[in-house]
């Protein structure tokens, strides 16, 4: 059975919808990180806090780029993770509707906004050269945080999910052979 055309009010909606779940998304992890965050800072200040195994909460100051790894990276990393949310407001408010999940979307921009906002306001020297607060520690991984956790649970579906996004052609491109 053929598909029906879909009218602008039903993309209008999708798109709606699609802005909606990408940014409240993205709102609650922003939301869930900065929390998280501020309660370590709290808690976690003098004392360690070990939860099961080698997973404890240990309060470390990341002066690095991802993960607490590549020093001197740190502005590059910013800049990334800031031209990424430009693109991603760009495509949604555009009028353009990217193929991706909004959710995963959200996930990935609320972290980069989580931790943009640490390097942007936290004591540091220079151009977002804050430090992020990361306190997630596994004792044999870097130490991380909700935010971090947020883009790489997200990044990970991407990937395991891609070839289940690739655009449609539009009316006016041949189907490929």
């Amino acid at each position: 059975m053929g598909s029906r055309a879909v009218t602008p009010t039903e993309t209008k909606h999708r798109s709606r919808r699609h802005n909606l779940v990408l940014l409240g998304v993205a709102a609650f992890v922003v939301a869930v990180d900065q929390l998280t965050k501020w309660w370590a800072l709290v808690a976690l200040d003098d004392r360690d806090i070990d939860l099961v195994w080698t997973l404890r909460l240990h309060l470390v100051h990341n002066t690095g780029a991802a993960f607490g790894l590549g020093q001197g990276l740190e502005v590059f990393i910013a800049v990334v993770a800031f031209l990424f949310v430009i693109v991603v407001a760009w495509a949604s408010w555009g009028g353009r509707r990217l193929a991706l999940p909004p959710a995963l979307l959200g996930m990935i921009l609320g972290g980069a906004i989580g931790n943009l906002a640490d390097r942007a306001v936290r004591a540091g020297d220079g151009f977002l050269g804050g430090a992020v607060v990361d306190f997630i520690d596994l004792q044999w991984w870097p130490v991380f945080n909700a935010a971090d956790s947020a883009i790489v649970v997200a990044g990970v579906i991407l990937v395991l999910t891609a070839p289940r996004y690739r655009q449609p052609p539009s009316v006016d491109e041949p189907d490929e052979p």
